[in-house]
């Protein structure tokens, strides 16, 4: 099997697995999280209807005029921190935190503190 199919086959399964106990309600969403080389992006999700709520990425002009480089973990947590600001405004109080299949640690876990830090409850 070619490697790259290989991996690609291997991050599903990890999705999966994460995803099987990660269900966003509309009482408490999901907070996913997508992350690239040089950006991380976030948002929050009601899969009762299916609906994107927030969303907050290194892509806005907000973001980029803070931090120059998305691809850091000040980056991210900036994001964490515009992420839990949206979610309050929009009477988001808790969501889940969905990982997808990265590992809980740099980029990932400093969205994550940015936004308990700003007062989503995860």
């Amino acid at each position: 099997m070619n490697k790259q199919k290989y991996l690609a086959k291997q991050r599903q399964r990890r999705r999966r697995h994460v995803r099987r106990r990660v269900r966003g309600t509309s009482d408490r969403p999901r907070l996913s999280v997508f992350r690239s080389h040089t950006h991380i992006a976030a948002q929050i999700i009601d899969d009762s209807r299916g609906a994107t709520l927030v969303a907050a990425s290194t892509y806005e002009k907000e973001v980029r005029q803070k931090t120059p480089y998305g691809g850091n973990c000040a980056a991210a947590r900036i994001v964490g921190q515009l992420i839990a600001e949206r979610a309050l405004a929009a009477g988001i109080r808790h969501v889940r935190f969905d990982r997808g299949h990265y590992r809980y640690h740099g980029r990932v876990a400093s969205l994550a503190e940015g936004a308990r830090e700003a007062g989503l409850g995860i």
